[in-house]
Parts: structure tokens; C-alpha cells; sequence
């Protein structure tokens, strides 16, 4: 079954398995709905009927369709990890840049294929609360803990402003990218991977 996201971002936590694939259902639902109408149009009441469920269903998890995105991105930046981790299991253990390699290129593939990713991916576009939840810090911490093990450091502060530089330098150049052309710049991408080996080398070499 896929990942839903931690019980702190919803009304309820699933307990039984239909509980589960019942939010699923919700969350494909609006993600798919991002896709078509944008997060403006977006209702609870259509969520609802794209997922096959009852009105009431939508809200015994979400107060309204705030939280629903950012429950949508909770669960984008769970599977990211995920992925990241599946591709970092085939790469040299202390290779950074092929770590490097993993991140970025997971994270155009999700852009590219996941359906609402292009206006929610992990909370960038819908705000989500105060400064320690914005999605760039959630992300960099994510990779920090995953990343330090694989590379050999321990997951200081130092570490954890590395990460940190290189994901919000890397958001912003791939958000460029993307505006330039729907499926990325390549010019622009291929910019951004040298300016992160740049950066990343000075550092971690």
C-alpha cells in the first residue's frame, strides 16, 4: 500500500487498512485535481466525488483543502525520500556526487511525473505555517539525516547549513527551469548540476 502521511498532519489518523487506502484514494484524488483545475478551483466536494467517497470522509481527515494539500506534500516528500534512498542503494557508499546526482534527479523526475507536484511538491507553493515547517528546512533535514550515514559525516550544524544552501539554490534554479520550458530547461538544469558540484565540492571533497 502507498505511504500516507504522518498522523500530525491529519484530523485522524487511519487505523484500519480501508482507513488508509480510503485517504489514498483522497489524496490521488487531489493531486489529480491540482493537475486539472489548479489549487484556487480545488474543493473538498470534488475531491470527494474523483475518490469515490462520502463528503464526510474528506473531512473526518482535513478541516479544508489547506490541509489537504499540505498532507499531499507530506506524502510527496515521504516517497521522494524513498526514492532517493532506492537509488542511492545502487551508488559507491562516500560517492557525494553520485548522492548529489540522486537528489536532483529524483526530484525533476517527480516534477516531470507526479501528478499535483508541479504547484504543491513539498509545501512550496501553499503556505504551511511557521519557519520551522517551511519546505525547503523540511527537505534539507530529510536529506541530512538520510545523506550523513551514506557519506560518512556525522549530521552536525555545519552539515545541516550544506544541505541547506543547496537545496534552496537548487529550488530556485529548477523553479527557472520549469518556468522556461514545462518540462525543464535542460540548458538551465545542466547549470544547475555544475553550480551544486561547485558548491558541494568545496565543501564535502
Amino acid at each position: 500500500m502507498k505511504p500516507v502521511p504522518h498522523a500530525t498532519s491529519l484530523r485522524r489518523a487511519p487505523v484500519q487498512r480501508r482507513s488508509a487506502e480510503r485517504l489514498t484514494r483522497i489524496l490521488d484524488a487531489c493531486a489529480g485535481l491540482l493537475d486539472e483545475v489548479g489549487y484556487d478551483a480545488l474543493s473538498t466536494r470534488a475531491v470527494a466525488q474523483r475518490a469515490g467517497v462520502p463528503i464526510g470522509s474528506v473531512y473526518r481527515f482535513f478541516g479544508n483543502k489547506r490541509e489537504m494539500a499540505d498532507a499531499l506534500a507530506q506524502r510527496n516528500l515521504e516517497r521522494y525520500v524513498e526514492r532517493v534512498t532506492a537509488r542511492l542503494d545502487k551508488a559507491r557508499t562516500g560517492d557525494w556526487r553520485a548522492a548529489m546526482d540522486a537528489v536532483l534527479d529524483e526530484y525533476l523526475a517527480m516534477k516531470r511525473t507526479a501528478p499535483g507536484f508541479s504547484l504543491v511538491d513539498f509545501g512550496n507553493q501553499i503556505p504551511v505555517g511557521c519557519r520551522h515547517d517551511e519546505p525547503n528546512t523540511r527537505v534539507s533535514d530529510r536529506l541530512t539525516e538520510l545523506l550523513a550515514g551514506y557519506l560518512g559525516r556525522t549530521p552536525d550544524t555545519e552539515l545541516r547549513r550544506i544541505f541547506l544552501v543547496a537545496v534552496e539554490s537548487a529550488d530556485t534554479l529548477v523553479q527557472l527551469a520549469f518556468r522556461i520550458d514545462p518540462q525543464g530547461d535542460e540548458a538551465i538544469i545542466a547549470e544547475t548540476r555544475e553550480l551544486l558540484r561547485a558548491y558541494l565540492a568545496r565543501v564535502l571533497d
